[in-house]
């Protein structure tokens, strides 16, 4: 939502607002307006690249489905014997986790870090015939989703234009910015008379009003969850969620790996850096203990860092029911040394858990990706009908006549100066929200002095801008 509702006589005749609140209306209108104007390239790029990304999970399937698939055919061969054939096929690397085929006709991971040419944050999948043990093929990895190049490419596309870290700015831009633009547009829908908001029998700006408030009321929940789960994983807010998380004591904890020290000396991962051996007990064993104690698939079984770590078995299933339990197994005896259920996390840790996979479409997978596809669009659509209406504000040449400048004369000290230290300690919070309103109100400031000096400013008849 990019524009406000329009001042009509038939709104200045009489207050659409009533009450202690009416005062702040004109205020969120132009907050909306500037926001909405200013904010929505980064929003259009981000619902662009949010779509393609909601698509990708299905197109991966099919582009990749000699990988992932294979003629169900039997028993499995046991998971040491499908590492070794697709270490024989890869020799390169080391043996950074195994993730055994989850079910009838999929393939098995045996992911390989320090490989050349592969990114560091990313691996290279080696896809194994859990059944004959031929290698499918081998694609490069990233994320504990298990993302393939074709997702990856888009992944990073909307998270930061494969820019690296400069380019997240523009997504934590758009993230910080959403949920106020949302709820400033909800403000001014509501405020407005019932008679106002019909789109049936309407044209021009009116009509293309009525489109942009009604979508926009109905995906606003949405849009309000995408802005706050986005900011959870982002740069510098992301940071500051986490730190305020970690001083409650909601941090998302871990399995502990620790083991008796120095009694594993010579099975640690040098010994399966170059080769098929496997640290100590072996991948077939420590997979059992894991089986013992309920982990079932999909799961991933993860290498002891040195010597005196242990594996780390852990569900990955993103998918409602989620499985993310985990537990640590001695690799010289095959016994679980720690257990960490889901259950036991905090609750904070949780709802980041679920928020991030509802956000990245997982959670409930087609019906998940659709539901953020049309999202996507919405928001596409209230970014076009925005801007056509500030193109439909214009007085005869003139483009887009902004707000008039002075609503915040209208607002009351004693909801001024409370809504003032909401805004200063949110800026604070969320920086790529405090710092670009803070210079826009700079520059708002120094442009109305510059007018104020030529005898050119004009406040009246803005508190009617209703």
């Amino acid at each position: 939502m990019t524009t406000a509702p329009p001042a009509t006589p038939a709104e200045t005749s009489r207050p659409a607002a009533r009450g202690r609140w009416a005062p702040l209306r004109p205020l969120v209108l132009r907050l909306h307006f500037y926001a909405g104007v200013l904010v929505a390239p980064f929003l259009l790029v981000a619902a662009v690249t949010g779509l393609l990304y909601a698509g990708s999970f299905q197109a991966e399937k099919l582009v990749y489905g000699h990988e992932l698939t294979v003629p169900a055919s039997g028993r499995a061969l046991p998971v040491s014997a499908q590492v070794t054939a697709a270490r024989k096929a890869h020799p390169e690397g080391t043996v950074a986790a195994v993730r055994p085929a989850p079910g009838a006709g999929a393939t098995t991971r045996v992911l390989l870090s320090g490989v050349e040419g592969v990114g560091p944050q990313h691996t290279l999948a080696v896809f194994v015939d859990p059944y004959t043990g031929t290698v499918r093929g081998a694609l490069e990895q990233y994320g504990a989703t298990g993302a393939l190049p074709l997702r990856t490419w888009i992944d990073e596309l909307h998270r930061d234009l494969h820019l690296g870290e400069m380019g997240r700015l523009y997504s934590e831009l758009a993230a910080s910015w959403l949920w106020v633009i949302a709820g400033g547009g909800l403000v001014l829908w509501f405020s407005r008379r019932r008679a106002l908001r019909r789109v049936r029998g309407t044209g021009g700006r009116r009509r293309t009003l009525g489109l942009h408030g009604t979508v926009g009321v109905w995906t606003a929940a949405g849009f309000l969850f995408l802005s706050a789960t986005g900011l959870t994983w982002s740069a510098y807010a992301g940071a500051n969620i986490d730190e305020l998380r970690t001083s409650l004591g909601q941090a998302t904890p871990s399995v502990s790996t620790a083991t008796a020290g120095g009694d594993h000396a010579g099975h640690g991962p040098a010994a399966s850096a170059g080769g098929t051996a496997e640290p100590g007990v072996g991948l077939d064993r420590v997979l059992a203990a894991a089986r013992e104690k309920g982990l079932g698939d999909p799961v991933e079984i993860v290498p002891p860092s040195d010597a005196d770590s242990a594996y780390v078995v852990r569900q990955i299933q993103r998918s409602w029911p989620e499985k993310q339990d985990a537990v640590a197994v001695d690799p010289a005896t095959g016994r679980v040394t720690d257990e960490l259920r889901f259950a036991d996390h905090p609750v904070l840790a949780k709802l980041t858990r679920w928020g991030i996979d509802l956000h990245t479409g997982v959670l409930f997978g087609l019906v998940n990706q659709i539901a953020l596809a049309l999202l996507a669009l919405a928001l596409i659509l209230l970014i076009v009908w925005g801007y056509r209406m500030w193109w439909q504000r214009g007085r005869g040449s003139a483009f887009g006549r902004p707000i008039p400048r002075g609503a915040w004369a209208d607002v009351p000290p004693y909801l001024l100066v409370p809504a003032l230290a909401a805004v200063a300690v949110l800026g604070w919070f969320v920086p790529l929200l405090g710092i670009p309103l803070a210079c826009f109100l700079a520059v708002d400031v120094l442009l109305g002095e510059i007018a104020h000096r030529r005898g050119r400013r004009a406040y009246g008849g803005v508190s009617g801008v209703k």
